[in-house]
């Protein structure tokens, strides 16, 4: 099944009729009363005629008394939006040109400025994360900057196409005017937009035998080029010390917001010789999964420190969550962003598609991460100059209407910070060192 990215896991299927009835496939009864199960069934079917009537009725008296002239498509567009914004963050309404641009960035390559952004309830645009090497990226723009104009005209939420105003065709310019936390005012950026192709993974030897590998999203290639590039590093770690391999790796989620979930299950497996890797459960049986590893592990039980902050996200935190309840690397950073949910694209025929919040997910301990994120074994702080403190305000257990999570006041008075730079690799390499020290007995080849 295939999956796609908005600082999310995703599903997608095709719409069943059941859905269009009102009544999801296979949806459990509630049992109002055990001498009556029949009855509560058809309860848990009924369509809610009384409540199409008001909303029949509001539609007309709006269509008929408001003092302009209303397009029928706008409102009703902007009731479906309501009804799936209203349930939580995560769950929303995508025009075909949104649902088109999950398409593209799953590939890998979009014509833009190169952001992970989250809409806002008051219709401005929160930058998640600038993507490595992205006009965005070099442009100075930081997570946690917020968007509130495009091009002079403010962003309200209304439009069709949220991404619209952010893409376009290469070489062509946009100025954003952004708020950004510490400073006293919005301020203007004029970028150049160019084809967006993401490299979600570089790698390189910090020293010798001891890897770096940067995994910035999880796309369709994801996974096989993180094994591309670790076998890369294991020969390269031999030709510097012949009959050895790496003696550890570094592997670097900071500012991840997720994506193709079976990219990091397979990276997981990759580095796992056994165990759960995770699982999902919903309401509906096609919402519960569970992913196990299999025996072979590529970087041969060498040591392993996982780098996260407060923009890892989603299928960022599962991989960690993964390696850390297996006792297979050590986290190091910040608290995660805490997004442990999963949503499910249903695509509807006129092209457009539904993105609904149908599950939880679950590290392989059993633990629900949903606004909670992950605590890190060994905590590291931002810079002393770094912006807002390096704090991070836009975690999952700060969104309006988002899930209740396990544990969840912990993450409301413990949110995570923003790791920039390199210090936070120096702070991990010296974190893996450790381990190997611990280990008196190094590996050889053989």
């Amino acid at each position: 099944m295939r999956l796609r990215p908005w600082i999310a896991l995703f599903l997608i299927v095709p719409l069943s009729p059941a859905y269009s009835q009102g009544v999801p496939p296979d949806a459990p009864a509630t049992v109002a009363s055990s001498d009556d199960p029949d009855a509560a069934a058809t309860a848990t079917s009924k369509v809610p005629l009384d409540e199409i009537r008001r909303y029949v009725s509001v539609y007309n008296t709006v269509r008929q008394a408001y003092v302009d002239p209303v397009d029928d498509r706008k409102l009703m567009q902007s009731a479906v939006k309501g009804l799936l914004g209203d349930l939580d963050p995560h769950s929303a309404y995508l025009v075909k040109s949104d649902a088109q641009a999950f398409d593209e960035e799953t590939q890998g390559a979009y014509a833009g400025i190169g952001v992970e952004v989250q809409l806002q309830p008051d219709g401005t645009i929160k930058i998640v994360s600038a993507i490595d090497d992205t006009p965005a990226a070099r442009a100075g723009i930081r997570s946690g900057d917020i968007i509130t104009a495009v091009n002079g005209k403010p962003v309200s939420g209304e439009d069709d196409d949220s991404q619209g105003p952010l893409r376009g065709p290469p070489g062509s310019k946009v100025m954003l005017t952004l708020v950004r936390v510490g400073l006293p005012k919005p301020f203007d950026v004029t970028l150049q937009r160019e084809t967006i192709r993401i490299a979600s993974v570089r790698s390189r030897m910090l020293e010798p035998g001891y890897g770096y590998v940067r995994v910035a999203a999880f796309q369709a290639d994801t996974a096989a080029d993180f094994e591309r590039q670790l076998d890369a590093l294991q020969a390269q770690a031999a030709t510097t010390a012949p009959g050895r391999h790496l003696s550890g790796l570094v592997l670097d989620l900071r500012s991840n917001p997720g994506g193709l979930l079976t990219s990091a299950v397979q990276i997981a497996d990759d580095l796992l010789d056994s165990g759960r890797i995770v699982s999902t459960r919903g309401r509906l049986a096609m919402s519960d999964s569970e992913f196990r590893a299999t025996p072979g592990d590529r970087l041969l039980k060498a040591p392993l420190v996982v780098l996260v902050d407060a923009g890892s996200a989603s299928a960022a935190e599962v991989l960690a969550g993964a390696l850390a309840d297996n006792h297979r690397a050590r986290v190091v950073g910040s608290r995660t962003f805490g997004k442990g949910s999963v949503q499910t694209l249903l695509p509807l025929d006129n092209g457009d598609s539904i993105k609904l919040t149908t599950a939880r997910y679950y590290t392989p301990n059993g633990k629900s991460i949903q606004a909670r994120g992950i605590g890190p074994d060994v905590v590291l702080h931002p810079a002393t100059n770094a912006v807002n403190g390096g704090h991070a305000d836009y975690t999952e257990a700060l969104l309006p209407g988002h899930l209740r999570g396990d544990g969840e006041g912990e993450a409301g008075s413990n949110a995570g910070d923003v790791l920039d730079g390199d210090a936070p690799i120096a702070a991990a390499l010296a974190e893996l060192k450790k381990q190997i020290a611990a280990v008196p007995s190094a590996r050889t080849a053989g």
